[in-house]
């Protein structure tokens, strides 16, 4: 059993690591406590969703930008340093963030430009953290610290969100932001700590030429260049979220506690994940291991759809028993995300040069964040034509042929061994 466990090596190994490890546990929690608070803020105040959806552009143009401009800066200065005044800057916009709903201010565009400041310091703390954890750990360990990071990020997505709505509802919103404002203490705590972490190798100044020249890096290296392709296929061919109101509300049955409860068991997926990651860190064909797990995804997904067009129509406030086997596709999607995450993010660390990581790492951000995007688009979209059950079925089945074909084009990359991670 204790072999199926995720691994706690580079927790043992490396006190940096753990601290790190601790703070960010404590801190995302946190943080998806104001990501679903400030949107439930958001409606009070406008009781309407669009405004709500608008969230999501306020956030993604600094997240898009800040992830490119702030991979270069991470290439550029002590990651440390780098990481330390973005997540100060977190911190101080989450205050913010408290202070106006203690103030009652109860303007919308307030929380947008919070939002939007929020998000652009997360763009440029990400690389910086991502690019800071090879230089902590040997690199034999990479899987099992990127898997012990997916364990948190399951946790806090399970949590998080359940957590919110009771706060909000018990003690309101301006004690439900200040518990996030006090869990930045850990993480601030834990870059802190950190000694100098210079970038090694050639260095360049940040700018948009320092950008064009992780770009250029990148599409003449074929196996990193595939966990970006990979990943897109994934979430722009199957991204079942956009549906998911309109599945709950017609299908399935149950409404929003329906949406929720299906969102949930994603992120339960990518927790049980982690927990049982123990084999990862032996697995050498990773990327094989990445085409595997996509096709995973696209498998999960397509269940997911057959099992809606076997429940039909179903309006109403109670869930049928569909919801069931509905909820255990979106645990196995959980899962097959969660180790496709693990094994691109290790061959990314792993396969690039110590002074290109941070730009690298901010591409990665760009690609995560839009990919599902454009898949929210793209299935919203394909109901003009299909019923959503037929949508997620055509998806996932579009995927599995699109991540065989894309490994099929590029068969060094189901030949990439971690023994030598050739880029």
């Amino acid at each position: 059993m204790g072999k199926l466990l995720a691994d706690i090596t580079p927790l043992r190994e490396s006190p940096e690591f753990r601290r790190l490890w601790l703070g960010s546990a404590v801190s995302a929690v946190g943080s998806q406590l104001t990501l679903v608070a400030v949107s439930l803020e958001v409606y009070r105040l406008t009781q309407d969703s669009f405004y709500v959806g608008l969230l999501g552009i306020f956030a993604l143009v600094p997240l898009v930008i800040g992830g490119l401009l702030g991979g270069s800066i991470a290439d550029s200065h002590d990651r440390r340093r780098v990481a330390l005044l973005a997540t100060t800057v977190l911190w101080l916009t989450t205050g913010l963030i408290a202070l106006q709903s203690w103030l009652h201010v109860g303007n919308v565009w307030v929380l947008y430009l919070l939002v939007a400041l929020q998000s652009g310091a997360q763009a440029i703390n990400q690389p910086a953290r991502s690019a800071i954890i090879p230089m902590l750990i040997r690199k034999e360990l990479l899987p099992a610290a990127n898997a012990l990071s997916m364990l948190v990020f399951g946790l806090a997505m399970t949590a998080g969100p359940l957590l919110a709505g009771v706060l909000v509802a018990w003690v309101g919103f301006g004690w439900t932001y200040t518990i996030d404002f006090a869990s930045f203490a850990f993480v601030l705590w834990a870059v802190y700590r950190l000694p100098p972490l210079a970038p090694t190798g050639a260095r360049s100044k940040p700018g948009i030429r320092s950008v064009i020249e992780g770009f250029r890096f990148l599409g003449t290296r074929p196996n990193l260049r595939m966990t970006f392709v990979i990943d897109l296929v994934a979430m722009i061919l199957a991204q079942p979220r956009a549906l998911l109101p309109a599945v709950a509300a017609l299908m399935i049955g149950g409404g929003e506690a329906t949406v929720g409860i299906l969102l949930a068991c994603t992120a339960v997926g990518a927790f049980l994940a982690g927990l049982f990651s123990g084999p990862l860190g032996t697995v050498r064909a990773q990327g094989t291991a990445v085409v595997f797990s996509v096709m995973g995804w696209g498998a999960s997904i397509a269940g997911f759809g057959l099992v809606v067009l076997l429940a039909g129509r179903a309006e109403g406030e109670t869930a049928t028993p569909w919801l069931l086997p509905a909820a255990l596709c979106c645990v196995l999607a959980g899962v097959a995300d969660s180790v496709s995450s693990v094994f691109r993010n290790t061959i990314l660390q792993a396969a690039t040069p110590d002074h290109l990581r941070g730009r690298l790492q901010g591409v990665f951000i760009v690609v995560v964040a839009g990919g599902p995007r454009v898949g929210d688009l793209l299935a919203g979209g394909a109901t003009k034509l299909l019923n959503e059950g037929w949508v997620l079925l055509f998806g996932g089945l579009l995927c599995i042929a699109g991540a065989w074909t894309a490994s099929k084009l590029q068969p060094g990359f189901r030949r990439y061994d971690a023994r030598n991670p050739a880029p």
